[in-house]
């Protein structure tokens, strides 16, 4: 395969995945379909199916392409960038709403992103946990290990982003979590 091409299929495939997360936006996964979004980009449904074998394949993709967005490296993390992270968020409530959205549905024994998003918070307490004991130690103020405080820190990032979408004007996302960094005894909050 040329160059060109591989980068003209790459620009397509990327094409379709921000399409995918608007009809996903839009219609929840279970009311999105491959054909609205080939429609949205201009192609068959069988065209589609040349990038994307099926609509499991296509919603793994564009969760994994999201996920890319903010990804948290594997070092050089601090909390203070975790409230970063948290800013970015109030920036994009479409992106935050339809993760959200996902992650609500994906509870379910049979969805598709099930196995996704169980190994994402598998990762992200692992680094949750790092980030924590390069600023703790082994013991964070409290006495909790950061293996028992990073499920914690993330079900705050978390709710926090299920009660911000239901009620923008009165949470205060980011404001929120730095309050809650500065009950975990954070330096500087």
């Amino acid at each position: 395969m040329s160059t060109t091409r591989a980068i003209r299929g790459a620009e397509r495939r990327a094409e379709i995945l921000r399409a995918a997360l608007e009809v996903i936006a839009e219609r929840g996964y279970r009311g999105a379909s491959l054909s609205v979004v080939a429609e949205r980009v201009g192609l068959t449904q069988q065209g589609l199916l040349h990038y994307f074998p099926t609509k499991e394949a296509m919603l793994v993709a564009v969760l994994e392409e999201r996920d890319q967005w903010d990804a948290m490296p594997d070092s050089n993390w601090r909390l203070d960038l975790l409230a970063s992270l948290v800013d970015y968020n109030a920036m994009r409530s479409g992106i935050v709403q339809t993760f959200s959205a996902l992650l609500g549905e994906s509870v379910t024994e049979e969805h598709p992103a099930r196995e996704f998003f169980t190994g994402r918070y598998e990762a992200v307490r692992a680094n949750v946990a790092e980030v924590l004991r390069a600023e703790y130690g082994e013991r964070l103020p409290s006495g909790l290990t950061p293996e028992r405080a990073a499920p914690l820190l993330v079900a705050v990032m978390d709710g926090l982003q299920y009660q911000w979408l239901l009620a923008p004007e009165e949470v205060d996302m980011p404001g929120a979590f730095r309050d809650f960094l500065t009950l975990l005894g954070e330096k500087g909050s």
